[in-house]
């Protein structure tokens, strides 16, 4: 069983938007009575909001050994049914609002404002018998491709990430993540293993609702984005008064230097704990962290392994690097590496397939000290009249010097396309980052976008902008 709730069973598991508070030992009674229409091991879509029936369903079905793969409950029609299509769950767990929308599916269980419903399939794949989740990654919320999560990679990691944060039972984490995206459901992960509690709400940052929720119900922590932690700043997060606020983390890809080293000040000045932290899907959730003591000292960096996970660098002969200050492509080994991809249903029945080690897609360096910096995405460099340029460190920059716009950066070879949200800034940023390279004007092409688009996690949806151009 992963997840030993009735140890727990007097303390507060959830609070709800109501102000609602649910313990260990009521929520155990509402996974058991849902997994028990079940009753045996088999696919289920988890249709995700931030609400208790949905964290019921994922602890529930992880603790039955029923394999969910959570989805947001917003997702596009079209996408969700392609996902149905291609891997054939026995039962889908959506909101009861949706649920009339299945039309060749049976409701069989009704609970929490959640129903769960009986698909056409029964078992129609084999599931490996370590797998246990079933995730998006990051970059392929507009295809099939799932990330598959053993019960050892979720224990190592959840065990790591609370022996680092040293988290306790005392501990109220309020949601500003989505329950399908991987760091959301890591914050879910450590809560539940030290039967701390997970204050539930659907609503942003932007809205008075989630900081009177924040405030009434004393959360002790939240975690962010890089556009989380840049919203913040817009907000005047430096100036609120936040006493039952113990710490902040922030993932899911590199803040800005001018903005690591802003809310590292604040910390230390407010005697908050801030900490950086580097992950992906494919590692179940984290495999680096900054620590607090370390976050101004080093701001840029996204740290050291976390315990039990070990970095190394490769160059492009796939031979180790080891000096300080090369750039080369980041390697992870650990517990927590994933299984591998399936993109379609015949994938569920595969095993290991990457043996603990993960050639991330990321170039990183380390200092003299061991800290490692993430320089960009391998696929985020261009060479622009022979120069090597960082796509990522290009936004960085328009970024951190025009404060009233967003950006993106996409391009081949040669030709860089920017893409920013402000038409007033069009020559002048064409002009800077000209400037800034040292490469010939006509190399870069500025293009004005109303917004920039983004996933659920505030990442940018880099093919979207391309197609939304075009």
């Amino acid at each position: 069983m992963m997840w030993k709730l009735n140890k727990f069973k007097n303390n507060t598991a959830v609070i709800t938007e109501s102000g609602q508070k649910i313990t260990y030992e009521e929520l155990d009674a509402h996974c058991q009575s849902l997994t028990d229409k079940i009753g045996r091991r088999c696919l289920v879509f988890n249709l995700c909001r931030n609400e208790t029936a949905s964290l019921a369903g994922y602890t529930g079905f992880l603790n039955a050994k029923i394999v969910p793969l959570m989805l947001k409950a917003d997702l596009d029609k079209d996408l969700l049914k392609s996902f149905i299509i291609t891997y054939k769950p026995d039962y889908l767990h959506v909101p009861s609002d949706m649920a009339a929308a299945f039309t060749d599916s049976r409701e069989i269980y009704k609970n929490l404002g959640y129903s769960l419903i009986k698909t056409p399939y029964n078992n129609e794949f084999e599931l490996h018998d370590e797998l246990a989740l079933l995730l998006t990654t990051s970059g392929s919320t507009g295809s099939p491709k799932l990330v598959r999560q053993s019960y050892k990679n979720i224990e190592a990691n959840t065990k790591s990430i609370v022996k680092y944060l040293n988290i306790e039972e005392t501990e109220r984490a309020i949601t500003t993540l989505p329950m399908n995206y991987t760091y959301g459901i890591s914050i879910i992960n450590t809560h539940l293993m030290t039967g701390a509690c997970l204050i539930l709400t659907e609503k942003g940052l932007m809205q008075k609702e989630f900081w009177q929720q924040l405030k009434e119900n004393k959360a002790t922590s939240f975690g962010g984005v890089p556009y989380t932690y840049e919203m913040l700043e817009r907000l005047r997060f430096f100036r609120m008064d936040l006493p039952s606020l113990k710490y902040l983390t922030q993932a899911g890809g590199k803040l800005s230097p001018d903005l690591h080293e802003k809310f590292a000040k604040w910390a230390i000045e407010n005697d908050k704990k801030f900490i950086v932290m580097y992950g992906q899907t494919e590692a179940t959730a984290r495999m680096a962290y900054l620590p607090c003591e370390k976050s101004l000292e080093k701001y840029g960096s996204m740290g050291i392994a976390i315990p039990g996970g070990k970095f190394s660098l490769i160059d492009e002969n796939g031979e180790e690097i080891t000096t300080p200050e090369t750039v080369g492509e980041l390697v992870y080994e650990g517990d927590n590496v994933t299984l591998g991809y399936a993109q379609c249903g015949d994938d569920l029945k595969k095993g290991d397939e990457r043996g603990g080690r993960l050639v991330t897609g990321d170039m990183a360096k380390f200092d003299k000290d061991g800290f490692f910096y993430i320089a960009g995405r391998k696929k985020r460099f261009l060479k622009i009249y022979g120069n090597r340029v960082n796509l990522d460190e290009t936004e960085r920059l328009i970024k951190s010097n025009f404060k009233d716009i967003d950006c993106a950066c996409t391009g081949i070879d040669d030709k860089m396309d920017i893409f920013i949200t402000n038409p007033l800034y069009k020559e002048i940023v064409l002009k800077f980052i000209s400037a800034k390279t040292g490469i010939n004007h006509n190399a870069f092409t500025v293009n004005i976008i109303s917004e920039i688009p983004k996933n659920e996690a505030g990442k940018t949806l880099y093919k979207e902008l391309e197609l939304s151009y075009v």
